[in-house]
């Protein structure tokens, strides 16, 4: 399936040797991963992913913006972030506009007719987009990594800065070698026009669009840093010590977004969750906290707004300053107020909000080929 990209080979094969992060033919974490996460089958297992659980979807649609007029005039500060979905968010930072994983896709999955499902259609198309500087891929995951995303972002002539190994998958979908740009932890990406740095930066998680695919390719989170501004994103990761040394040698930061949904105690080690997103905040020095991987899909066993509420409950506590937008809502981080709680009012316009929505089953060929959990 083309879907599942392509595996890496000749002169990107080699680079990708040469780092110091892989060993025995697959990349690794700094910290090793305990044994029970190295299955696709751990804990939750299949049948309690599908069918466990309470909420897990929102019982209405999710209040969106048109962020298309806003997007018009420059941000007055210099640094305006729009989350428009999961972990996509587009950000305008000193002149440039950065777009981190983007995913316009129905599903989370290799298939069309089954999968995790989003919720509601992002809140602008593609074709709506404004001129984009770059895009940024922490890793290859399907709700990070999306083919039909991708195949219609090749039509764009936009630079694509990735992990190791990534580019394979791109470049099998049509995006040109020379528009790709693959980077180990604490290389540098510049354009060849004006004030801007994407660095690569270490994360705690894992690769893979097949079981068999395990590894092979690299996950990052990235820093960003214009002429007056900067920001952290951290794609995938768990709560992980080498934020303090990301925070030494490229923090501080005026933004910083963090994953916080689809988490399990069982998970702790490859995601956030709300709680650990709280500490890797702390680590990295502060900054204004968007959280994203949230809102979007249907990926985890927790109630689809428990993120949300519990940052609610916990970041006045750990002095955070967080952002919660709406989906479209362009905002600039230091002219933010107190977040606003406003997805309690979409449960509040629901009747049924006690049932949890059944994923429909991945048909069992392919349900054997999926990298489990999907993100």
């Amino acid at each position: 399936m083309k879907t599942f990209g392509s595996k890496a080979k000749g002169t990107r094969l080699e680079r990708m040797k040469a780092s110091p992060l892989w060993a025995d033919g697959s990349f690794r974490n700094i910290r090793p991963i305990p044994p029970n996460l190295k299955s696709p089958l751990t804990v939750p297992v299949i049948g309690d992913f599908f069918c466990g659980g309470v909420r897990r979807t929102p019982v209405a649609p999710l209040p969106s913006l048109n962020p298309l007029e806003a997007w018009k005039r420059k941000p007055e500060t210099g640094l305006r972030a729009t989350w428009l979905d999961h972990s996509t968010v587009l950000i305008e930072i000193d002149g440039f506009r950065v777009l981190t994983d983007p995913v316009w896709g129905d599903r989370a999955s290799p298939l069309t007719i089954a999968g995790p499902k989003r919720f509601q259609p992002v809140p602008v198309s593609i074709a709506g987009l404004p001129p984009i500087d770059a895009v940024i891929i922490s890793h290859d995951h399907y709700d990070h990594l999306d083919y039909p995303t991708l195949l219609e972002m090749a039509r764009l002539d936009v630079p694509f800065v990735t992990s190791l190994g990534v580019g394979a998958h791109l470049q099998s979908w049509g995006i040109p070698a020379e528009r790709i740009f693959e980077l180990d932890w604490w290389e540098s990406w510049k354009p060849a026009r004006g004030d801007l740095e994407v660095t690569a930066a270490p994360s705690q998680h894992f690769s893979g669009r097949t079981i068999g695919g395990r590894n092979e390719t690299l996950w990052s989170s990235f820093a960003v840093k214009g002429s007056r501004h900067s920001f952290f994103f951290s794609g995938d990761t768990g709560l992980t010590d080498e934020y303090a040394a990301i925070r030494g040698r490229l923090g501080p930061f005026d933004l910083v977004m963090l994953e916080v949904g689809a988490f399990h105690p069982a998970w702790g080690d490859i995601h956030l969750g709300p709680e650990n997103a709280l500490k890797a905040l702390s680590w990295l020095g502060g900054g204004s906290f968007l959280p994203v991987h949230w809102g979007t899909f249907n990926l985890a066993l927790h109630a689809w707004d428990d993120p949300a509420e519990t940052l609610m409950r916990l970041a006045p506590s750990a002095g955070a300053h967080l952002l919660m937008p709406r989906l479209g809502e362009p905002v600039e981080p230091s002219r933010s107020g107190i977040a606003e709680p406003w997805w309690r009012a979409v449960e509040a316009s629901g009747k049924k909000a006690d049932q949890p929505r059944v994923e429909e089953p991945i048909p069992e060929e392919i349900g054997k080929t999926i990298p489990w959990p999907l993100d």
